[in-house]
């Protein structure tokens, strides 16, 4: 196998390259924070107090909350031991007890949710409750079918999967059995099976529990939250161990989660929370974006830093992203962060419509062969779509193109057998030394892992076809790849210390790039980023999904197709099919939310006044299209500007300010004036931030005046004449009360 080479990533955005599994570590605090761009450096330097930062998708929010705990351990701030980092998965936790081991900041404790309250559970068991803690039931779904039998239910394996996650939302969202039904008409949820029958399965359930002293991994959080809520001896305890708290992917805590937070903090607010309203997703499992949207209100004082530069995607991808959601309604759309692409510009996004599903599986895997072909590497391609039932088709059109695939969703890398056998077989050799085996007379360490692995099914060259041989050299050859990653960062280790490096690895769950097209549904590609990316099945009915009857659900369903866009970074391609089988009734149409956005459609009714649509050019009746916007940089310092004040002034709130001050009384006293003529509020003629900006800038024409954000056509066409005159140092001419000149 050809060693991979070295890529060389800007120190913001990595690249089409994969970056080195092992950058080297910087050398002080410092260097933490070289490479960040100005918002990141603020998230990475605000180490006191409650800080809220809203990331939008690429904008680096795990780059800047790392090197913010790792600049404040490297700085003396902050001690390892007493920053606890929660996230919502083992892949993200995994990753970032990576990036902190490679900036220096070991210690530092990085977990999910349920793992950190579990660790805290077994320690403080036997001291607040007496005796072990009750063992985790293996499968909940066993348990759950009992007690459907034993209510005489009959459930058929997807009823069982339903219901069973049904007992989940309730447990999260602290909902009694009893509760439940009012609780599902409260929240508008559309329950699988009638919500009196789930309730009596949900009692039984947690019955049978009880008889068999055991517990789910719901009650892990449940019991925690008991724990610290009664015994304030135990509370204080956590408080004093862990001072300092990071939330990842805030917008997806549930009610139970935040509860368990708020009893981590006590009354400190050392809290730093990151998320984007734009990306919940997971309602169904009592994920909830309010905590993000509440945040600033809970806590006044809050540091609050947006992140809006992507470094992931070309500007045609971000400018379809921030299209889709300029359509989107409700209060997780008010807040909505609008992206500024920071790559140079790429092909325009496809879009692809097909007789038959058949036909849209071979034209994409034809697509991904193409790019393939064309240097893309086939571990930087993923095909999405809304459900798992819809992979079937694209695995064989992608093995009847011989296309390596793997299913996103799987068991976890080293849990496969292959790489747990790899490992043994590796944590062997070492101990040798390679006086056992004459094929281990290699020094350096890719030689030495190739020779092991040679003998379970690596070559040099991919096995022919699909299926389970391919897959298991797949595996075998992240390996190798990662041994030469390590070999080129650590020149002087030995196989020992890179075995050593699989099981850090393996108990942070940090696994290496597995070569082959990703076959992912939308949800299990969160937090996932690809060079092209395929998101197929794009039909009314699929997208949204038949089941998503309420605008709550309908937003969200748009929520989920707007992470799909946002994981490609070069090539996107949208696709639907007109009919399920060849030859089939075409009477399906392209998802709603593509309205606008593809070629030949129209925008639905209102959605110009919400966000601008994709392309340019005139809309249908000839109204001109919203041209897209670039980024909006302070004139004094040059930083690009997020917030909505800091725009209208076109600077930093704390840069030196131009203003004449004599001009700036005047245009006050004259919409003083204006105002009470009209019988209108002040702030209806221009707001005090518009005021500002005009007498900073002080404009000598119509035009200079119309770019003063604030100043649009109509109130150009009513006061221009009155503030020319005024920053010309002249009276306002005469004029009829609405402002307009008379004659």
């Amino acid at each position: 196998m050809t060693p991979a080479t070295p890529a060389t990533p800007s120190p913001l955005f990595p690249g089409p390259a994969a970056p080195s599994e092992y950058p080297p570590v910087p050398e002080g605090a410092d260097a933490v924070l070289a490479g960040l761009d100005p918002e990141q450096r603020e998230v990475a330097t605000a180490l006191h107090g409650p800080v809220c930062v809203l990331a939008g998708a690429g904008t680096g929010k795990t780059r800047a909350i790392t090197h913010r705990v790792a600049y404040g351990v490297r700085a003396g701030i902050l001690q390892p031991g007493s920053v606890l980092a929660v996230t919502f998965t083992n892949r993200a936790a995994g990753e970032m007890r990576g990036r902190l081991r490679q900036l220096g900041a070991t210690g530092v404790q990085a977990r999910t949710f349920h793992s950190a309250a579990l660790r805290q559970l077994q320690y403080f068991w036997p001291k607040a409750v007496g005796g072990p803690l009750p063992r985790l039931v293996e499968r909940k779904v066993q348990v759950v079918a009992e007690a459907a039998a034993r209510c005489r239910i009959r459930l058929d394996r997807g009823e069982l999967r339903d219901v069973t996650g049904e007992i989940e939302w309730a447990k999260v969202t602290q909902t009694v059995p009893e509760d439940y039904p009012a609780a599902v008409a409260r929240a508008r949820r559309q329950p699988p099976r009638d919500p009196a029958e789930t309730a009596r399965v949900y009692e039984t359930y947690e019955l049978l529990k009880r008889d068999r002293g055991v517990i789910d991994f719901e009650d892990v959080l449940l019991l925690t939250v008991g724990v610290l809520q009664d015994r304030q001896d135990i509370a204080d305890e956590v408080r004093r161990r862990y001072q300092h708290f990071v939330v990842d992917e805030y917008q997806d805590v549930s009610p139970l989660q935040q509860r368990l937070l708020d009893l981590w903090l006590g009354e400190r607010d050392s809290l730093c929370v990151v998320g984007d309203a734009s990306q919940t997703i997971y309602s169904f499992t009592g994920a909830t974006p309010d905590h993000l949207l509440d945040f600033r209100a809970r806590h006044p004082r809050a540091t609050v830093v947006k992140l809006v530069r992507d470094y992931r995607s070309t500007p045609q991808v971000v400018h379809l992203a921030n299209g889709l959601l300029g359509q989107a309604r409700g209060r997780a759309a008010e807040h909505r962060l609008e992206l500024v692409s920071q790559r140079g510009a790429g092909p325009e996004p496809a879009f692809a419509e097909y007789p038959d599903e058949p036909a849209e599986a071979e034209g994409t895997a034809r697509r991904i062969r193409e790019l393939i072909d064309s240097g893309v590497r086939a571990g930087e391609i993923a095909v999405l779509y809304r459900i798992n039932a819809q992979s079937e088709s694209y695995e064989q059109a992608l093995a009847d193109q011989g296309v390596p695939y793997q299913l996103r969703g799987a068991e976890r890398f080293f849990e496969r057998p292959e790489v747990r056998e790899a490992g043994l077989l590796l944590r062997g050799a070492a101990r040798a030394g390679g006086s056992s085996d004459p094929s281990l007379t290699e020094t350096d360490i890719p030689s030495q892992v190739r020779a092991v692995l040679s003998t379970r099914g690596w070559s040099p060259e991919p096995p022919a076809g699909s299926g389970a041989v391919r897959d298991r050299w797949e595996s075998l050859a992240a390996l190798v790849r990662l041994a030469e990653d390590f070999a080129r960062a650590r020149p002087q280790a030995a196989l020992a210390d890179f075995v050593a490096e699989l099981g850090e690895r393996a108990n942070a769950q940090h696994a290496p790039t597995v070569e082959g097209v990703t076959l992912a549904s939308l949800h299990a590609a969160k937090g996932l980023e690809w060079d092209a990316v395929f998101l197929v099945g794009l039909t009314e009915g699929m997208m949204p999904i038949t089941y998503a009857t309420t605008d709550a659900q309908i937003e969200e369903e748009r929520r989920l197709l707007y992470v799909g866009v946002t994981r490609a970074r070069v090539h996107l391609t949208l696709s639907w099919a007109l009919s399920r089988t060849p030859g089939g009734r075409t009477g399906r149409r392209p998802s709603r939310f593509l309205d606008g956005l593809r070629p030949g459609s129209a925008a639905p009714a209102g959605a110009a006044a919400r966000g601008p649509a994709a392309g340019g050019g005139m809309e249908r009746g000839g109204t001109t299209r919203r041209r897209k916007r670039g980024p909006v940089r302070c004139r004094v310092c040059g930083r690009t500007l997020t917030d909505a004040g800091e725009m209208k002034l076109m600077r930093c709130e704390d840069c030196p300010s131009e203003l004449d001050e004599g001009l700036h009384q005047r245009l006050l006293e004259w919409r003083a004036e204006r105002a009470r003529e009209l019988g209108q509020p002040a702030f209806c003629v221009f707001t005090d931030k518009t005021l500002l900006a005009i007498a900073e800038a002080v404009p000598g024409d119509a035009a200079e005046l119309a770019v003063i954000s604030g100043v649009g056509r109509r109130k150009l066409d009513r006061y221009g004449a009155d503030v020319l005159a005024l920053c010309r140092g002249e009276e306002p001419p005469a004029g009829t009360p609405d402002g307009r000149s008379g004659g």
